[in-house]
């Protein structure tokens, strides 16, 4: 099966660059499920109902979240009508799920969104959850797993490539909004630190560069915002999982405002 994971989508700007090229790249290569993150999808913090049907209008699947699901309180009940999920390590009280499973191309598929420790909201260990989460799944045959890591720091997302990367099919990293390079495949499983964010890439992490620079100038802080205008970007990674569910290709798509797109192939060990 082939998936496309669409990084943390910021605000009107990355909806409609999801809007103007995933239909064009879901034909061109053949994919049979897209997943995007939709944390940062609704004014940069949280989700809409409305601009949740935007995006699966779009030709989205489903949708991970991280530290910004609950921002917009009528989220809430979206997880019982939508295809959302958020982290898996938020205590069991809090709605939503953390997992979300069904089939592609005839294959058993479970996609799970886990949150970070560093600089995060209060939530379970995210190694110790994963891995009883990953007991079940097999325990249920479920070879295909795709995980979501949602962190600031780069050496949660690398710490659970190696925990997991005999166990997975891929693991793609969300939060920081700016896109690595290091895109590779490790013993059949597919591992980039951060994805990258979709939108606006000419301010700070998708938002206008005021706030952030007086942040930073005077310590005092201030309501993040995202341009009506900006120079965009979209950033993919496809991914082709064998009957296994282990990952045999990759690469990484980037597509700035409506220029030809970038095309970087995942290293191969």
């Amino acid at each position: 099966m082939k998936i496309g994971f669409i990084g943390d989508i910021v605000g009107k700007p990355g909806r409609l660059m999801v809007k103007h090229h995933l239909e064009r790249l879901k034909q061109e290569y053949s994919l049979d499920y897209v997943i995007a993150n939709y944390e940062n999808a609704s004014h940069g913090f949280g989700l809409t109902e409305k601009n949740c049907v935007e995006l699966l209008d779009c030709g989205i699947d489903m949708m991970t979240g991280g530290n910004h699901s609950f921002d917009k309180k009528e989220v809430l009940p979206l997880f019982d009508t939508y295809p959302l999920i958020r982290p898996i390590n938020y205590p069991q009280e809090t709605p939503g799920k953390g997992v979300y499973e069904t089939t592609v191309s005839g294959k058993k598929i479970a996609i799970l969104n886990l949150m970070g420790y560093y600089t995060m909201p209060m939530v379970d260990n995210p190694f110790t959850v994963i891995l009883q989460e990953i007991n079940r799944l097999k325990m249920k045959n479920i070879k295909h797993i795709v995980i979501d890591m949602h962190a600031e720091a780069s050496s949660e997302k690398q710490v659970l490539l190696h925990m997991l990367k005999k166990d997975v099919g891929a693991i793609l990293g969300t939060h920081t909004h700016v896109g690595t390079d290091d895109l590779q495949i490790v013993e059949g499983c597919c591992y980039v630190t951060d994805v990258g964010l979709t939108g606006c890439r000419d301010g700070v992490i998708g938002m206008h560069h005021d706030v952030p620079i007086k942040r930073f100038l005077t310590g005092l802080g201030g309501h993040f915002s995202v341009p009506e205008t900006c120079k965009s970007l979209l950033q993919m990674v496809i991914f082709e999982l064998d009957d296994e569910g282990r990952c045999r290709d990759a690469k990484k798509i980037k597509i700035y405002d409506n220029a030809p797109k970038f095309v970087t192939d995942a290293w191969i060990d």
